[in-house]
């Protein structure tokens, strides 16, 4: 299986569930608008999402990875075996299991701090901190359950079964879809949206119920039997520890920037918080098909060539992935920032979300995925340091990033805002990704050559063509975005149809890519490639 082809299966299910997420979004913004029940939901569904990003998804999984790819395909000539692998899954599961219990157990007790950490604005309106606290409280055994599940994810994907991880958040999209139907219903005529943030809060735990019931029989049925057994600390556990430690920072500047921007949101007008969250959805989309497609493809790959000594193939296995991260995120974050209006006008206004918060939400869209690209080519970097098992390099780049935001927020959100808030985010991811990049250039782990940099520079050329074009159409439809559910498509399917022909046709024409790529991209398969390699050959 290729390069090209484990993108395409996790980014075609990682786009399944986006879709799905995107509909959950556009239900909650009319169902909820942007008021004080919504701002506490959020805050309630960003605390253990964050640290599921942060240590499951992030710092756990970069960490896993390499020692279980290790122990089943074994490294530097040592063979590996199935029974070391199940041996070592079995003995971080047994210490795993009980760490989530502890530490889910005492966020929940000291939950009223750490929402008062995070949001002590809300206790100046009477009954936000408390609905927030319960919430809260509610939604984080998701947490634990949503990590088992990234454990059981990442040992499918040492095996090359990309699948069932990156189908299992489509669980999550529709256990909280039912959830907002559900509450909407109960509530009646009444409008009280209290009632509906707590249907969704359960639903948020029950759908990791759901993930990690999914991802057991996923194991299970690719031959894998764990059990839970009394915790031993052996050599291999103790230093998957001392990888996550530093990990959990490294891998992890977009999350802690979120808690970051969270506690900035939380001092600014009432709504502010929501809006985040939904413009970030919007910034989200490429992002998660794209860039965590790439990153969980490119990982144990890039492992498996470092351990075998093939530093050749290693470098040009993250050339390609840096080429096609850019090749998605470059055109999706320029028709992102022309066309925020009409996307959150035509999707979210309705209901109890007004044109205003959709005017503002537009701005917010535009500011964030200034830094798309640089969201996404962390992703590609990244695996370049944790491949070779060094996850403290990382921790500097993101502690540089971290202060820059935190400086730079202190800065602008007095001044602009929410917007201003956003920029800064923006800024310090493309902070990140200079020095990630600089640092592996130096070391000699990766590089750009003649050849890369060409095509990046063709795919801006491509870039430009399209934007000059939606530029010019936007205004052309203005009334259109806000009117009835055919104006709506149509006007929209205008915009994409528009700025996808231009953007591809110039960019064969200048040579961004070659025609084989863009063929592998639609069919989901590599080209023909040599037995024992997994790298999609492109010369």
């Amino acid at each position: 299986m290729s390069l090209i082809r484990n993108v395409g299966t996790i980014g075609g299910l990682a786009a399944v569930s986006r879709g799905f997420g995107f509909v959950r979004d556009i239900l909650l913004a009319r169902a909820r608008g942007a008021g004080l029940a919504a701002d506490a939901f959020q805050l309630a569904f960003t605390l253990p999402n964050t640290f599921r990003r942060l240590f499951a998804e992030g710092a756990f999984s970069v960490a896993f990875v390499p020692l279980y790819s290790r122990a089943l395909h074994g490294r530097d000539g040592e063979p590996g075996s199935e029974e070391a692998a199940t041996a070592f899954a079995n003995d971080v599961l047994s210490v795993f299991v009980w760490v989530l219990l502890a530490f889910s157990a005492l966020c929940m007790i000291a939950m009223p701090g750490i929402v008062w950490l995070l949001a002590r604005e809300y206790a100046s309106v009477p009954g936000k901190f408390e609905l927030s606290v319960f919430l809260s409280r509610v939604t984080f055994p998701y947490l634990g359950l949503i990590s088992l599940v990234a454990m059981l994810s990442g040992l499918l994907n040492a095996r090359s079964r990309f699948g069932p991880g990156a189908a299992a958040p489509v669980l999550l999209n529709i256990c909280l879809i039912s959830g907002i139907i559900l509450g909407d219903y109960w509530r009646g005529g009444t409008g009280n949206d209290v009632v509906v943030v707590h249907v969704l809060a359960a639903a948020v735990s029950i759908s990791g119920a759901a993930q990690l019931a999914y991802l057991a029989w996923a194991t299970r049925r690719a031959g894998v039997r764990l059990k839970v057994t009394l915790p031993r600390l052996t050599p291999e556990v103790r230093r998957l520890g001392m990888l996550i430690l530093p990990a959990t920072f490294g891998a992890g500047i977009y999350q802690i920037s979120q808690l970051v921007d969270t506690f900035f949101a939380t001092s600014l007008p009432q709504g502010s918080l929501t809006l985040l969250k939904l413009a970030d959805r919007l910034n989200q989309m490429p992002l998660g098909i794209v860039g965590i497609a790439l990153g969980t493809a490119i990982l144990p790959m890039l492992s498996r060539h470092i351990h075998t000594g093939d530093q050749k193939e290693a470098q040009r296995l993250q050339a390609n992935a840096f080429e096609i991260a850019t090749l998605l995120t470059l055109p999706a974050a320029a028709a992102l920032a022309v066309c925020a209006p009409a996307f959150c006008t035509a999707f979210f206004v309705g209901g109890k979300f007004t044109p205003a918060d959709g005017a503002i939400m537009a701005n917010i869209v535009t500011a964030l995925v200034a830094g798309l690209p640089a969201y996404v080519i962390v992703k590609v970097l990244n695996p370049g340091f944790f491949a070779r098992e060094d996850t403290r390099t990382p921790v500097w780049t993101a502690l540089a990033s971290l202060i820059f935001n935190i400086a730079v927020n202190l800065y602008v959100v007095e001044r602009f805002g929410i917007v201003g808030l956003a920029g800064a985010t923006a800024a310090s991811a493309s902070l990140n990704c200079l020095l990630l990049y600089a640092i592996l250039h130096r070391r000699g782990w990766f590089h750009f050559t003649p050849r890369l940099m060409s095509r990046v520079a063709r795919q801006l050329i491509a870039t430009a063509s399209m934007t000059a074009v939606l530029w010019y159409l936007m205004p052309l439809m203005a009334d259109r975005y806000a009117g009835n559910i055919i104006e709506k498509v149509w006007s929209l399917a205008v915009l994409v149809g528009a700025g996808s022909i231009v953007f591809f046709g110039t960019a064969l024409l200048v040579g961004a890519l070659d025609k084989d790529l863009v063929g592998q991209l639609r069919r989901r398969r590599a080209a023909r490639i040599k037995a024992d390699d997994e790298i999609l050959e492109i010369e």
